[in-house]
């Protein structure tokens, strides 16, 4: 009886919205204790109030433990908001003095307390797969262009192409078209007049084919992800409509074995009258 009280409180919409407005204050004061300003003149209230808002999330997360039992332990966002609040009661000094910067996490809490973006993060997983293959076709691709790129550019613009290393980074900062053509193909094609024949071909698969696929991939996974939530829904739906006509099956087919009792019941005293 106290677990489903505690459930009810714990689910409840606006203890829910609560922990969501204290999440936003939390991120407000984190931002705040970086300014030296701001921390010299408040301080000690912005810490005692970090402090009364993690302490809420403490016994959120203690209240959600007793309620859900083993099943807070398998569902990965139970997980993910018990770690992001276990960190910030590590003591943060000493050799665990970068703990304090990661409190930041907290932040993240967001992703598991609003259902929208509970869903984009869902899909995003989910599109990991199709991703890292994406991603490896991108790495062969630039190893090829990286390869060519040294022996072909190196000697003249070692700065850029000299070494394996630097050549990634060039044609990594050339797919995102960043000073790409008067900051680095222009100057090298008065050196050598056809690499835009290099390059052009490489900004159009990297830069157009590559990332409009990994997009497209997202896009498809956020579109699965919502089909199959929404089927999830309908079957719940559909499951609970079965249980409630088996219910009304048997409750009629009750009814209907009393109704016959009380007929021979009758029956049996109409003769003795």
């Amino acid at each position: 009886m106290l677990l489903s009280r505690l459930q009810i409180f714990i689910e409840n919409r606006y203890v829910q919205n609560g922990i969501i407005i204290l999440i936003l204050i939390n991120a407000v004061l984190l931002g705040l204790e970086t300014s030296e300003t701001v921390m010299a003149q408040a301080g000690q209230f912005i810490l005692a109030l970090d402090q009364l808002i993690l302490s809420v999330f403490v016994v959120e997360i203690a209240l959600r433990i007793v309620v859900y039992g083993r099943t807070f332990w398998r569902d990965p966002w139970s997980l993910f908001d018990f770690f992001v609040v276990a960190i910030a009661l590590i003591p943060a000094s000493g050799p665990f003095a970068v703990l304090r910067a990661l409190r930041v996490l907290r932040v993240l809490r967001l992703l598991t307390m609003v259902p929208s973006m509970r869903r984009v993060v869902g899909a995003l997983l989910n599109a990991i797969p199709g991703l890292g293959s994406i991603a490896l076709m991108l790495m062969v691709f630039y190893y090829v262009f990286a390869v060519i790129a040294t022996n072909i550019f190196g000697a003249a613009f070692p700065e850029w192409f000299g070494t394996l290393g630097n050549s990634f980074y060039t044609l990594f900062q050339i797919m995102t078209l960043e000073s790409w053509s008067m900051g680095i193909v222009r100057p090298i094609m008065e050196t050598f007049p056809y690499a835009w024949a290099f390059f052009v071909p490489f900004i159009m698969v990297a830069t157009f084919t590559m990332l409009n696929l990994f997009i497209a991939i997202i896009v498809s996974a956020m579109q699965n992800y919502s089909e199959a939530e929404h089927q999830h829904t309908v079957d719940a739906i559909q499951q609970t409509q079965e249980h409630i006509e088996t219910d009304l099956h048997e409750e009629v087919k009750s009814l209907r074995s009393e109704i016959k009792e009380l007929k021979q019941i009758l029956l049996h005293q109409l003769p003795n009258r």
